[in-house]
């Protein structure tokens, strides 16, 4: 007779145990290495530095980069950096010029404010086929077109046309910008090694060539081939071309990533996401308002304080110095300001950085002292320099995976947008009622920027039956995660 008893423990025994493959392969791995004399006194690395593996905290080990891929991604960095400063550098020249091409042209604010209304134009078609060129011609191509687009531009404008042709070039500065940018972003937000870290950096450079060109721009207001200023920023843009040809080779945008070491993750090849996709998230339009308003208040301050200063506090013909120390303000705030983020908390430091524009723009506004309005300008810079960055941050915690890179390219893209239009507005504004609403106009500005930061959220939508979530079972970003 059969003891059923003993049967089923026997059974329950015998059952296999579920082992996970990636245990397994580690498992027979550790074990081979053990009989090797040269490796058994210490762990092959690439037994304990798979992907996918945990730290003791729980944070994802990555397998270390070659040599030559670690040279590749500082390359491409570089090359990245390279064109946030030419796009600095155009929108820190346009302040201390103003004034010099109205005299020049015999024009008036609306008018002189069509560069702005122009270079909208080319923003917005930029963001519109920014995301079917990527999946058409791949990232690297696009980016290349980008760059050479502004080659056109200062090619015309350093001959100083008639304003007409002067102004309708800037259609190709938007659109090129536009396409440098959303790629910019898009490559540097799917970065797994110090992304957050990364976009500070890159995005400061924006701020350094704001600050240097003032330098070189207010001279050239004063003399009388003052076109040519655009001869240093058509070499400029010439290096540019090549930079990122070289660092890029026309390749797509996972290419570039294998190449630089970083993991290929899904949400690099969302890249492949249709526009109509993106438009259906109300997250994206949301961060896309908020990054247009900031640009917009970022690029009118430095656009038009210059006017204010020699029209209202009786400034000489210097005073396009003081967008340096604006620009300058921008560069210090997204580096400085880093450790402070981390600890107060990217969500909650920015209405504070919110709330201090407020109060120095007030003072500016107000006070009519000379040394006080360009410590103010300065200080304007510093705490609105890190939002751009930590927003980018943000949209890698709370856009799903699928779309983030084609929603980014549509941010930036729109975003860059308002570099146009609210400037243009403020002209607008200007030629009717002064250079003085310059500081209405920003203040509603930023009341709409606490207000749209206020409706984004800082979390993750719940993950959706047939839609990846973010980061999966995860609330963190990829670039919280792999962050030092």
């Amino acid at each position: 007779m059969i003891d059923e008893k003993a049967l089923t423990t026997t059974t329950q025994e015998a059952a296999p145990v579920s082992v996970h493959p990636s245990s397994k392969k580690r498992s027979i791995d550790t074990r081979l290495d053990s009989c090797d004399p040269e490796k058994s006194s210490s762990l092959d690395l690439r037994t304990t530095k798979q992907e996918g593996d945990v730290d003791a905290q729980g944070q994802p080990i990555l397998p270390g980069k070659t040599r030559k891929q670690t040279v590749v991604s500082n390359v491409q960095f570089a090359s990245a950096c390279w064109s946030l400063f030419i796009i600095g550098w155009n929108d820190g020249t346009t302040g201390p010029l103003i004034p010099r091409m109205r005299e020049e042209y015999e024009i008036g604010f609306t008018v002189v404010s069509l560069l702005f209304v122009v270079s909208f134009v080319g923003y917005i078609v930029g963001a519109l086929v920014n995301v079917w060129m990527t999946h058409k011609y791949g990232f690297g191509t696009v980016i290349v077109i980008g760059a050479i687009l502004p080659v056109i531009v200062f090619s015309v404008q350093s001959a100083a046309p008639p304003f007409p042709a002067f102004a309708a070039v800037n259609f190709l500065n938007g659109l090129g910008t536009a396409l440098q940018d959303a790629q910019v972003n898009s490559f540097i937000g799917s970065l797994t090694y110090h992304s957050a870290t990364k976009m500070s950096i890159v995005q400061s450079f924006y701020g350094l060539g704001g600050l240097v060109a003032p330098f070189v721009s207010t001279p050239f207001a004063q003399m009388e081939r003052w076109s040519f200023h655009y001869l240093i920023t058509l070499g400029f843009t010439i290096v540019n071309v090549i930079s990122f040809a070289f660092a890029f080779r026309f390749k797509s945008l996972d290419e570039c990533l294998a190449d630089g070491g970083e993991p290929v993750k899904p949400m690099a090849k969302g890249s492949q996401v249709s526009l109509r996709e993106v438009m259906k998230t109300k997250t994206v339009h949301l961060l896309g308002f908020f990054i247009l308003s900031y640009v917009g208040i970022c690029v009118t301050l430095g656009g038009w304080i210059v006017t204010f200063i020699i029209e209202v506090r009786n400034g000489g013909p210097s005073s396009g110095y003081i967008v340096s120390g604006y620009y300058g303000g921008l560069t210090a705030g997204r580096i400085i300001l880093l450790p402070i983020n981390k600890w107060v908390g990217e969500r909650r430091v920015q209405f504070v950085y919110m709330a201090l524009a407020l109060a120095f723009e007030f003072i500016l506004w107000f006070v009519p002292s000379l040394p006080v309005d360009i410590a103010m300008v300065a200080l304007l810079g510093i705490v609105l320099g890190p939002i751009y960055p930590m927003l980018f941050n943000q949209a890698a915690r709370i856009l799903p995976r699928h779309i983030y890179l084609g929603a980014v390219g549509w941010i930036s893209s729109f975003g860059q947008a308002g570099s146009a239009i609210i400037p243009f507005i403020t002209g607008a504004i200007s030629q009717k009622y002064g250079i003085k609403s310059l500081h209405p106009m920003l203040v509603t500005m930023m009341g709409l920027m606490i207000g749209l930061l206020w409706l984004t959220p800082d979390r993750p939508p719940k993950e959706t039956p047939g839609v990846e979530s973010p980061e999966g079972s995860q609330s963190t970003s990829p670039t919280e995660r792999h962050e030092p």
